[in-house]
């Protein structure tokens, strides 16, 4: 088993289904939409605005209304009721406190998101094209990868490619073990190998030719001048022959699911569209008569090279001892950034081939074989399952660098889900991730924006601020984002914050992930997300205290986003278990509760309208929370388990396969103890005549069982919860143990001399004591 992957048993290796080269059959109830939205968001009306304020203010005086009409009435008007209503009311009122303020910070934060989304104006291309032109800061685009499928990663590596910035660089980032047993692990490794060197191959001819124009264009403008017209033919030629490139590509392209349309569609067409667009200006331009001045045209000249100019390389931490080995995509992330902006020598010792800096000044050897990794301004964490549109870079670096901005750490666009799911669970957990797109574009508002870790635009003067350096063993290890919880991601951001940085997410739609297509993926998605947010909430005390301390002002409001970002996941898992489990008084029921919640569930059905999504997948996401509070629960307590034991959790990579990930039996059965409990809760409850609980049974009831069927499958469970069993009476050997004595003789000719060089005796007093006079053995019977 990897070590990148702690996983239950059968929960990846048993994979039901042919994972390679089948396409997933579309379900009934699939999305039927393909087309993305639009990159700007629409700008919302005055009138969705104001009733956006008014379901917060509802929302509010409904719970105050609450409080006081039901929760302190009921204590007033029975003050012998006993102990046990107290207790049962003290604790429905704080698990009803808790949901509301969630569905209020909900409320909030798609307020906040509205706002942006009004007063945001695109930058023209125009003066994206003039601020790059004389352009010397590049960008490193950092692509981590494990135990991917190769046309997965070769996406992606694309999109980044085709980013157009001058100064590019794209690394891939591959952390499989170098040197895989299984045949068919090292075939697909080869294959991710090659793709960086097949990217730069491809991208080198047209590069040659929009090199050669540009230069060409260039000494023309400084000599003679031809006449205008011929110049525009000779632009418009290149910007045919660009446009044809990636159409050519599109074509030869193989579509088998939606993210490879997604491919072709957004990030191969969208840019020919753009290019084409260029060419219907052109056109114009010379059919008028007319044409753009010299330095425009230079601009656009400019513009091909940045498309196709571009740097690859695969880089491998394994292969070297020097750097960290441990399990997961920051210590991957770090190994890379640690080497940048020095110039590296290989060199071999008894334990594998090492990195040695090579000192300012120094002379390297002819035969020394030299790594160097430049320094860049600018640095671009990019998922191996994600993909950009074409300016995400030039537009996200241009914030960085507009006024105001000097002190922004970080900006991203939280990423979109693909069109076109094939499957119910996709399409419903893909709507889920287009609301928490519109979230995050709110939390920036009140400054509370986290780190997104899919993809991300980092100014790396940053990160040196919060690097940790420490030392394992001989060697120098850096930590800049920290690996100590699975969403590292989140730690970061509280970090800088605590160093005076902030970070913000631009307000368009230009980056897209993929969504876990089966139960038994999403588990493992899940299950990692849950995982860690509590452990955090202590580093945002600190931070809160380091910024009163700086004399830096930061709002309550951005202090309770925060608190709900990172905790609510807890509280609303043990909420719900609460709700479902526990037979309330129905005296503590009240239509107010439901008035508390109903802001937020017409807000969430707008937000998946907007999003392309249908109004009643409100109902389909609650089926969903369901099904997923036993995975959610999961996570918390794995936070509160690593709380205790201070042990890292492993990175758990959420499989990506074309059929079917089999999920722990645990998950799957628990949403049919959830139904079967809430028919229970109904058939007591309807004799008592308790019909509020009723009623809240009943739709747990209707809605978890449509889950399963939904998002699991009947049959699917079925066969998760054999292999669960297999597992569970499935015990692997344990290794024999060998008596060693401790009595060794070796030869000269046997002794590992390099080793003994290297590590002296930590290791080798076997190798000592076997080459000693026998007489000073210790003979062990």
């Amino acid at each position: 088993m990897s070590d990148q992957l702690v996983l239950p048993r059968l929960d990846e290796e048993n994979v039901v289904g042919e994972q390679k080269g089948a396409v997933r059959r579309r379900q009934w109830g699939a999305e039927k939409r393909s087309e993305p939205l639009s990159i700007v968001h629409p700008r919302p009306s005055r009138r969705k605005i104001i009733l956006g304020r008014l379901g917060i203010l509802t929302t509010v005086l409904a719970w105050v209304t609450y409080v006081i009409s039901t929760i302190l009435r009921e204590l007033a008007d029975n003050p012998n009721a006993g102990f046990r209503f107290q207790i049962e009311t003290v604790s429905y009122l704080v698990v009803v406190t808790f949901l509301t303020f969630s569905a209020l910070m909900y409320l909030m934060a798609r307020q906040g998101a509205l706002y942006r989304f009004r007063d945001h104006t695109r930058v023209p291309r125009g003066e994206l094209d003039r601020h790059f032109s004389d352009y010397s800061d590049g960008i490193t685009v950092l692509v981590p990868s494990y135990a991917e499928e190769p046309q997965v990663v070769r996406a992606t590596l694309w999109s980044a490619a085709l980013q157009e910035f001058p100064a590019l660089k794209v690394v891939l980032l591959v952390d499989d073990p170098p040197n895989p047993k299984d045949p068919a692990d090292l075939a697909k490794l080869d294959k991710t190998r090659a793709l960086s060197a097949e990217i730069s191959a491809a991208m080198s001819v047209p590069a040659e030719r929009f090199n050669a124009a540009l230069a060409d264009v260039r000494r023309r403008a400084a000599t003679d001048r031809a006449d205008e017209a011929a110049e525009l033919a000779l632009l418009i030629a290149e910007y045919e022959a660009a446009a044809d490139w990636l159409e050519t590509m599109a074509a030869n392209e193989q579509v088998e699911d939606h993210v490879d349309e997604f491919f072709v569609d957004l990030v191969l067409m969208g840019l020919a569209r753009e290019l084409r667009l260029v060419l219907l200006g052109l056109n114009a331009a010379m059919a008028q008569q007319s044409a753009p001045t010299w330095s425009r045209r230079e601009e656009l000249y400019l513009r091909l090279t940045w498309i196709f100019n571009v740097s690859t390389e695969t880089f491998e931490r394994k292969k070297y001892a020097s750097l960290s080995h441990e399990a997961n995509k920051a210590m991957n992330l770090n190994a890379y950034i640690s080497l940048m902006g020095q110039a590296w020598r290989e060199e071999d010792t008894a334990d594998g081939v090492v990195l040695r800096k090579i000192q300012d000044g120094a002379e390297p050897d002819g035969t020394d074989r030299i790594l160097d990794f430049p320094n860049t301004t600018y640095l671009l964490t990019l998922d191996a399952d994600s993909l950009l549109l074409r300016d995400y870079c030039l537009r996200l670096v241009y914030f960085l660098e507009s006024a105001g901005n000097e002190r922004v750490a970080v900006t991203q666009t939280p990423y979109s889900s693909f069109r076109g799911a094939p499957t119910r669970i996709e399409r419903v957990a893909g709507a889920t991730t287009d609301l928490q797109h519109i979230l995050h574009q709110g939390m920036t508002y009140y400054g509370a924006t986290f780190w997104v870790g899919a993809n991300a635009v980092i100014r790396k003067r940053a990160l040196e601020d919060i690097v940790e350096v420490e030392t394992n063993g001989a060697f120098e290890v850096r930590t800049y984002i920290q690996d100590r919880t699975v969403i590292e991601d989140t730690e970061s951001s509280i970090d800088l914050g605590q160093h005076g940085w902030t970070l913000v997410n631009y307000p368009e739609r230009l980056s897209y992930s993929a969504t876990p297509p089966d139960f038994g993926s999403l588990v493992v998605q899940r299950r990692r997300w849950a995982n860690g947010g509590l452990l955090i909430l202590p580093k945002l005390w600190a931070q809160l205290l380091q910024s009163r301390s700086d004399r830096r002002k930061i709002l309550f409001r951005e202090v309770l986003l925060r608190v709900n970002y990172m905790a609510s996941i807890a509280w609303a898992s043990f909420g719900l278990l609460f709700l479902l489990a526990y037979p309330y008084d129905s005296r503590l029921l009240s239509p107010i509760v439901f008035l508390a919640a109903l802001p937020y569930f017409l807000a969430m059905g707008s937000d998946l309208r907007d999003c392309g999504h249908r109004f009643s997948d409100i109902l389909r996401i609650y089926g969903f929370n369901l099904v997923l509070l036993p995975v959610n629960l999961a996570g918390v307590l794995k936070s509160l388990q690593q709380a205790v034991t201070g042990d890292k959790i492993p990175f758990a990579r959420t499989p990506k396969v074309k059929d079917r990930t089999a999920a722990p039996a645990i998950y799957v059965l628990t949403p049919y103890a959830i139904v079967a409990f809430s028919l229970l809760t109904v058939w007591r409850d309807a004799q008592l005549g308790n019909w509020g609980n009723v009623a809240f049974a009943s739709l747990n009831a209707v809605l978890a069982a449509g889950a399963i069927r939904a998002y699991i499958g009947v049959f699917n469970s079925v066969v998760d919860v054999f292999l669960g069993m297999v597992n569970w009476l499935y015990v692997s050997p344990r290794p024999k143990k060998t008596g060693e004595s401790l009595v060794v003789e070796k030869s000269a000719e046997e002794v590992d001399w390099e080793s003994i060089l290297y590590h002296g005796d930590r290791r080798l007093n076997r190798d000592l004591r076997g080459s000693t006079d026998r007489r000073r053995r210790i003979a062990v019977r």
